[in-house]
């Protein structure tokens, strides 16, 4: 089983950023929640890379009706 980074339908707060990451790093979703809102606290351009990612990630149905038609 390959690990793409998607935006699972599951274990979501507010995009999935997080939870993909989590599951694209072999993380806990609240342990890359907890490192996101600390680094959030520091200097720099989170929020936007964040909301970047945001518009980036596939969501995981689109990323698995995409590999079905292939």
């Amino acid at each position: 089983m390959s690990r793409k980074l998607v935006r699972p339908r599951d274990n979501r707060k507010i995009a999935g950023v997080c939870a993909g990451l989590a599951r694209r790093f072999g993380m806990s979703a609240g342990m890359m929640r907890l490192l996101f809102v600390l680094s959030v606290l520091l200097p720099g351009p989170q929020v936007v890379i964040y909301l970047a990612l945001w518009m980036i990630m596939p969501n995981e149905d689109t990323h698995l009706a995409r590999g079905a038609a292939y």
